[in-house]
């Protein structure tokens, strides 16, 4: 009996260290791996990629194939740190168990180098993701990155945001019902508002900013013509956070009594839902026949 009692003990003990240096081994991971990430981003030592920090036949799980080694692996984030400046990475939460290790983490950088072939745009990227990691003997032995890469090539601008659309859906609305203060609301504080050459009011071109434009062109328009509207009006999505509407003008000359029925484009770019620029397309030779006396 007694011999039992101390075997039992004995596994006790065994089981409660063995935790211990489980929890220890992952404790010093964690701080590892936080510290080796946060040199090479944030303070561009992609050096400590070496076989010190992580294991010779590192993995980084990807989609398009998978990158061995070192020096591939090192190859790939130095296109991150060469296409980026002004970077900024964040861990948001990182937590392990075991050999594993999960990372919440964000990536704000400016693109203003070569990233995997795609030329510098000058926009800001902010980016969430999750990473899973193996350990293995207190080096990093294998990533996996999770993030949304429609959402970076939308901030990159080689996408369009697809509400973009509805958003100047909801702008054509709001002007036929007269709405004009939700229409200035859609716009960026700096829009910059292009009438088309040769048209009236091109006098005061770039327009910039809301109340420019509203006293520029909107109040304008409505000292010039009787039951101003826009008509056929149809949408289309572009490239660059761009819509492209095709659309007619129907209205009266107030000065000559004179109808028009011009053919219009305009070219609408948009950023984080709020419209950033207007280009105005419109056969000008007719509006300007409607407005002789």
């Amino acid at each position: 009996m007694k011999t039992t009692h101390t075997l039992i003990l004995a596994i006790a003990f065994l089981s409660i260290t063995t935790v211990f240096a489980q929890k220890s081994n992952i404790e010093k991971d964690l701080k590892m791996y936080e510290q080796v990430w946060d040199n090479i981003v944030n303070k561009g030592q992609i050096d400590l990629i070496n076989d010190k920090n992580f294991d010779p036949n590192v993995v980084q799980i990807n989609a398009t194939g998978n990158i061995v080694g070192i020096a591939d692996f090192k190859a790939y984030y130095k296109t991150f740190m060469v296409g980026f400046s002004d970077v900024k990475f964040t861990v948001k939460d990182v937590f392990g168990q075991g050999n594993k290790i999960v990372k919440h983490w964000n990536f704000t950088g400016k693109h203003t180098g070569d990233f995997f072939g795609i030329p510098p745009t000058g926009n800001v990227v902010d980016i969430d993701g999750v990473t899973l990691v193996l350990m293995k003997d207190g080096r990093i032995a294998q990533e996996q990155d999770f993030i949304d890469n429609s959402v970076m090539m939308q901030q990159l601008g080689l996408t369009s945001n697809p509400e973009n659309v509805s958003i100047i859906d909801g702008l054509y609305n709001a002007f036929a019902t007269g709405d004009i203060p939700t229409v200035l609301g859609m716009m960026d504080p700096k829009i910059v508002w292009n009438e088309a050459e040769s048209n009236s009011l091109a006098v005061g071109n770039p327009y910039i900013g809301p109340d420019a434009v509203l006293n520029g062109v909107f109040v304008r328009l409505g000292a010039m013509y009787d039951g101003f509207k826009l008509k056929n009006i149809e949408l289309h999505e572009m490239n660059n956070n761009q819509v492209l509407a095709t659309l007619r003008y129907d209205a009266t000359v107030k000065a000559t009594g004179k109808k028009i029925d011009a053919q219009v484009a305009h070219l609408w770019t948009l950023k984080d839902g709020k419209i950033t620029a207007f280009q105005q397309y419109v056969d000008t030779k007719k509006l300007a026949d409607a407005e002789k006396k």
